[in-house]
């Protein structure tokens, strides 16, 4: 089986909101000493492609976007046990939304050629949104599943589990396929010393918008189909008031009293 597993590199979303500001100007976030990562869903559908690997005589090619990647972070799918790492690298691809992104991803994909199974997080941590694999499957022509967490592989069809708010549903689908993953799959492994030092010696191939037949304006911010209005750090704020009295009894009246102007009882 030839996989291809979609990955992406964010800011960590375990990072303090002190390391990181958002541009007045720009609306994007900036993260200041800490290093990004691998999106962590984007980890799960890892996990998931090495799990069918294992069961099945497989060869995994991971795909990530984006422009100054770190080789060190975008690597690590290689370290855990990926084949192959193809990066679409290129200023052009920045600033996309999810239908820019689906664009360029499934140009890779058509370019590779040779693909039964094509997995994705369930969304990314830093938007949330989960439309990137329905977009890709929607370009390619095929049939998708989300939010999955158990992939089978038997004669040329697809079982998988879908989570739902009250369970799970079984669904069965033929292949070529995209799945996206959510954490449901179980824990991804850590890479192992030797997987570390095998990635260190693959290098990826890179691919600038010409090399999978995109003009600039179908990608990135160029060729969103959503524009971001506003992009902000919220504000929490607290306030304390202290009911007094002269005696226990009348604080615990006026206590009384300032819950049910602030309508709590």
């Amino acid at each position: 089986m030839n996989i291809i597993v979609c990955v992406k590199q964010v800011i960590d979303p375990e990072a303090p909101p002190s390391t990181f500001n958002i541009g007045a100007d720009s609306n994007k976030a900036e993260m200041h000493g800490v290093p990004p990562v691998i999106d962590p869903y984007g980890e799960f559908a890892v996990e998931a492609a090495l799990r069918i690997k294992e069961a099945k005589d497989s060869k995994i090619t991971v795909i990530s976007l984006g422009a100054g990647l770190s080789r060190e972070v975008i690597k690590k799918p290689l370290a855990m046990g990926a084949d192959g790492l193809v990066l679409l690298e290129d200023e052009a691809y920045t600033g996309g939304d999810s239908w820019s992104t689906a664009t360029a991803l499934a140009a890779a994909i058509q370019k590779i050629g040779e693909y039964d199974l094509i997995l994705c997080g369930r969304e990314a941590s830093d938007t949330n949104a989960g439309q990137t694999g329905p977009g890709i499957a929607e370009i390619l022509g095929l049939p998708c599943v989300t939010i999955t967490r158990k992939i089978d592989i038997t004669d040329g069809k697809a079982k998988v589990e879908r989570v739902t708010s009250d369970g799970y549903d079984v669904i069965e689908m033929p292949i070529p396929a995209v799945i996206t993953v959510s954490n449901e799959i179980g824990e991804p492994r850590y890479p192992t010393i030797k997987g570390i030092m095998a990635a260190k010696k693959i290098e990826p191939v890179v691919w600038k918008p010409a090399d999978i037949n995109l003009d600039t304006s179908q990608i990135g911010e160029a060729g969103q189909h959503t524009r971001l209005r506003k992009l902000f750090q919220p504000v929490h704020e607290g306030k304390c008031e202290f009911a007094e009295g002269d005696s226990p009894e009348e604080a615990a009246v006026n206590l009384a009293q300032k819950l049910r102007e602030a309508k709590i009882l």
